[in-house]
């Protein structure tokens, strides 16, 4: 599905220096390979505050631990979408209150976050699913008028601009309250092995934050708050310092490998290819589509046959996963996440795509189909 070889064979010069910096200097925690990544990362973002974490879930935890929530204080976010933006809220004892998504974007449904607030409603987090952002302006104005956190999951999104009603633009992630990433070494911008950072504009929350990615602590052994260990590993600063600057590059190589796949499934009778958001770029994390009578499962191995992966994202919504089962929801209440789940499948989707490739896994496609 992803082909980092291919890519560090481009960068390597980049990569390998970067590296050799870090193991000549010895400051493999926090190092100034973290340092100048975090200047970097805060300059392409236009944010004033990006704190390095471990991985793109601890992300998700600091962030709500930063906002005082407490036990039994609900945060509505998405039914489709990874297990980690739940597995957070359920790890702090908060309460997860799952919604529906649009039919065509997958993100999450505002009309249906508006229908789910209740008194103990203290947060919202949006999903920006598969590359593409969620819509921000309703997102953010029901948050206004029932005084509600943001934070957004921007996990698979880095690098793609909302566009507000308003005309302004912004990085996903930059737009609510506090905004998480990860730099899995899958995502549009990874590592080489687990990493994450947190964006705010807060100057207050930003404290915090640091505080508590490093065990609540400012000054050595004095805790102001209940932290955790959470640290970006220099090296994997070193390799994210040299692939920053080819971010928009990449985004830019999957939208064209998007559009091969678009012109070769557009108007099948079968499959629905991903919608574009108006108020969005999209960077592609994934490239999904919505099958229609099609035997899923028969397809993806009748392309593994020929060594072409293809992937489901995701084939349980949430609300039927055994470790979320709650008599809250039942099956049927999800109707939109429900039928997605049955009839989504993603094909390879990187930066070293070529036409040679593209041709392969969409004959591949169209020859079982026909």
């Amino acid at each position: 599905m992803v082909d980092l070889k291919g890519q560090y064979e481009k960068i390597k010069e980049e990569v390998d220096r970067g590296i050799h910096q870090v193991i000549d200097s010895t400051q493999f925690v926090n190092g100034q390979a973290v340092k100048d990544f975090q200047t970097d990362l805060e300059k392409y973002l236009g944010v004033k505050h990006v704190i390095p974490c471990g991985n793109g879930t601890d992300a998700l935890q600091v962030a709500m631990m930063s906002l005082g929530l407490r036990p039994g204080d609900e945060v509505i976010t998405s039914d489709f979408t990874f297990v980690a933006t739940v597995e957070v809220i359920a790890l702090l004892g908060l309460t997860p209150v799952l919604v529906d998504v649009d039919p065509l974007t997958f993100n999450i449904d505002p009309e249906a976050i508006e229908r789910a607030i209740t008194p103990k409603t203290k947060a919202i987090v949006p999903v920006h699913l598969f590359g593409q952002s969620a819509d921000m302006d309703a997102v953010m104005d029901i948050a206004h008028r029932h005084n509600l956190f943001v934070i957004e999951d921007n996990c698979q999104a880095i690098g793609a601009d909302f566009i507000s009603k308003e005309g302004w633009t912004k990085k996903t992630g930059t737009i609510g309250h506090i905004g998480c990433t990860s730099f899995f070494p899958s995502k549009n911008l990874g590592c080489y092995g687990d990493g994450g950072a947190i964006f705010t504009n807060d100057d207050e929350i930003a404290h915090q934050l640091r505080g508590i990615v490093n065990h609540g602590m400012f000054v050595r052994y004095y805790h102001d708050y209940v932290g955790v260990n959470s640290r970006l590993d220099s090296i994997q600063a070193a390799v994210l310092k040299a692939k920053l600057p080819h971010l928009d590059e990449y985004c830019n190589a999957r939208r064209i490998a998007a559009e091969y796949y678009d012109k070769a499934f557009e108007n099948h009778p079968n499959l629905i290819i991903p919608t574009r958001f108006a108020k969005s770029t999209h960077v592609f994390h994934q490239y999904t589509l919505i099958s229609k009578g099609v035997d899923r499962a028969a397809l993806i191995d009748f392309l593994g046959k020929s060594d072409i992966p293809a992937m489901i994202y995701y084939p349980v919504p949430l609300h039927m996963q055994k470790a979320y089962i709650d008599p809250r929801y039942k099956e049927g209440d999800f109707p939109v996440t429900e039928s997605l789940s049955l009839t989504v499948f993603s094909l390879p989707m990187h930066t070293e795509l070529d036409e040679e490739q593209l041709h392969l896994i969409t004959s591949k496609v169209l020859e079982f189909l026909s």
